[in-house]
């Protein structure tokens, strides 16, 4: 038989796991927006410097 403590204890570390995981998650998708973000950066900037000056008029 399982006691109330012993279900506790499962309880919680399955609980402390999920929280653990979706930390993990959290951290891997705001480190992927970064790198997409300067990516994106980047190949903003390398399409105005290859763009004509006739092209870009105020």
């Amino acid at each position: 038989m399982v006691t109330g403590k012993r279900l506790a204890d499962i309880c919680y570390r399955t609980f402390s796991t999920s929280m653990m995981l979706l930390s993990v998650y959290g951290g891997y998708l705001c480190v992927m927006r970064g790198y997409r973000y300067m990516q994106k950066q980047d190949q903003l900037k390398l399409a105005a410097e290859n763009q004509d000056p006739d092209v870009i008029k105020d």
